[in-house]
């Protein structure tokens, strides 16, 4: 599911590039990245799915859906795979996002279970663990219809 970025979003991304014009010369890239692109995934996958988000430091999980299953966020910029920390608690769902700021898209790149998305990781680890772009598309791919969230209507994100 591909969809076109808010128009906040697009006004920060011309802030970004105003910024990169002023000081390019310092070769600074004011990239998004860390907190601001999970929170920007975060916001848009609860308005794409209609998602009661979590408080803070609830470990594991961002929020719960319109159905009561809880739901994890993973979202990048980078193209890459979601990145894992183990944790006691996994969500019921985990939702992963890309997003292109370039042309102001997004991307759910996977929407199901969350065991479904981590089946090829050890039970326990240390660190994090990056599950391959290649592996959760293919994941992804497995996901039975009925056990996707389903976008709700009128989220104000355009689907293209």
């Amino acid at each position: 599911m591909r969809f076109r970025l808010p128009e906040e979003i697009a006004q920060l991304v011309v802030a970004r590039d105003r910024l990169r014009k002023r000081f390019g010369r310092q070769d600074l890239r004011f990239t998004f990245d860390g907190n601001l692109v999970g929170d920007i995934g975060e916001a848009i996958a609860a308005d794409l799915f209609g998602l009661d988000l979590s408080r803070r430091n609830s470990e594991g999980v961002d929020g719960v859906a319109p159905d009561g299953t809880t739901v994890q966020i993973k979202a990048t910029s980078t193209g890459r795979g979601p990145a894992f920390r183990y944790v006691a608690t996994r969500a019921d769902r985990l939702l992963f996002l890309d997003f292109d700021f370039q042309t102001l898209t997004g991307e759910v790149v996977f929407n199901g279970p969350e065991k479904t998305a981590l089946q090829d990781l050890p039970d326990r680890w240390n660190n994090q663990r990056v599950v391959s772009r290649t592996h959760i598309v293919r994941a992804n791919a497995g996901v039975r219809d009925e056990d996707r969230l389903k976008p709700v209507p009128d989220s104000g994100i355009e689907t293209l």
